[in-house]
């Protein structure tokens, strides 16, 4: 049975452009770019373009971006190097929302048990969160506001330029999660007033292992790991070169693409929601227009969602209930608890997440097989028996 992916926020299939690029590099620029003889200096060239590349795509400098692991490494850095700056200031006060991704919380857990205090904005039902919610929240001892660009889980897209903007306004540091958006949105980070930003690679077809963190220059970046002067002496360790110009090459060719690829996604997204809201007692999770353009996420009363997972795998349809960084956990996902969803509804819940890979004929497919799971779920559960004898009320 050919499989549909459908499940591109967790992570995608690498382009050939990538794979290629990657290697090339590592047949033909295996030296360490920190040696001094011609082997090694080449392999630094390749890294200088791959820097260059990226920063060109998101509207920076070169020496602005800090090459990473992946987007969870780019968070810690720039969110605990906010921290430190902000200490010196006694400032010690942090903005944030109640859906991130746990790359940003957990790290805000850890900040908070040293002293800082932290504040989680209540997102909408929408999946939004606004402007004068962060202008209120503010203080004179706000060191930083971290708010993700577009939400992993249900693919709203945060007023980024407008939040960046009143940080600006208020001297306060600004950091964005971009996991999610690099290569399906066009950055531009001076013109959005972005302080600092976090990418990953295998988000936009490159390789898993390499992300990168944009600083605005002038920001003292604390150091996670040290051992060496790689990264301008921000990141030790050799850099994975290879990995590093198949991200930056993958990087140019989803922005090359995007009015193309997005017209495309829109399409079958649409097709995709229109089919699912047809099951009954279904609701589609998030702002139904300010959502990634490949992202479809419903829940569905009455059922459980890793069975429904587990059954639209058996019909050959990959897809997940949330952020694949928490797929081992049993309890309901705190993006759909943070917009209001209860309990019984958000554990019964699936993530659809296109690319342009993906076909317009797979979408019918996708929508029956749904259909078929969940009525199957629904005729085995005796929760779905006594919602439907009206011994329970139904909540959708």
């Amino acid at each position: 049975m050919a499989k549909i992916y459908a499940d591109n926020a967790a992570t995608t299939k690498m382009s050939r452009r990538a794979i290629d690029t990657m290697v090339k590099c590592m047949e033909e620029y295996y030296g360490n770019p920190s040696s001094l003889y011609e082997v090694g200096q080449e392999a630094q060239e390749k890294l200088t373009e791959a820097r260059e590349k990226v920063a060109r795509l998101l509207g920076c400098e070169a020496r602005e971006i800090i090459f990473t692991s992946g987007g969870s490494e780019a968070d810690n850095q720039a969110i605990i190097s906010a921290a430190k700056l902000g200490a010196k200031k006694d400032k010690k006060h942090i903005i944030s929302t109640a859906f991130e991704h746990h790359a940003v919380l957990h790290t805000l857990n850890k900040l908070e048990k040293e002293g800082f205090e932290v504040t989680l904005l209540d997102v909408h039902e929408n999946g939004l969160v606004t402007p004068e919610q962060v202008e209120e929240a503010i203080r004179p001892d706000t060191c930083l506001v971290t708010i993700m660009y577009a939400n992993n889980e249900i693919g709203t897209i945060q007023p980024i330029k407008e939040i960046g903007k009143i940080c600006k306004e208020k001297g306060v540091l600004f950091h964005t999660d971009a996991v999610q958006v690099a290569g399906q949105l066009h950055i531009d980070v001076k013109e959005q007033n972005i302080d600092m930003l976090s990418i990953s690679a295998h988000k936009f077809h490159g390789p898993k292992g390499a992300g990168a963190l944009y600083a605005r220059k002038g920001i003292v970046i604390t150091n996670l790991i040290e051992g060496g002067a790689q990264e301008r002496g921000k990141r030790a360790g050799t850099e994975n070169v290879p990995a590093i110009c198949a991200m930056a090459e993958a990087l140019e060719e989803a922005c090359e693409k995007i009015e193309k690829k997005t017209a495309k996604l829109l399409e079958m997204r649409e097709v995709l929601i229109e089919g699912i809201s047809k099951i009954p007692h279904s609701i589609l999770n998030g702002d139904k227009e300010k959502r990634l353009p490949g992202n479809v996420h419903f829940c569905f009363e009455g059922i459980e969602g890793e069975a429904l997972l587990l059954l639209m795998d058996d019909k050959g349809i990959c897809a997940s209930s949330g952020s694949a960084c928490t797929s081992g956990s049993l309890d309901p996902s705190h993006v759909l608890l943070a917009i209001g969803r209860p309990h019984e509804i958000a554990h019964g819940s699936i993530r659809l997440s296109l690319s342009e890979e993906n076909t317009m004929e797979e979408m019918p497919k996708i929508i029956k097989a749904l259909e078929e799971v969940v009525t199957y779920l629904r005729r085995i559960s005796p929760v779905w028996r006594d919602l439907e004898q009206g011994k329970v009320e139904h909540i959708i």
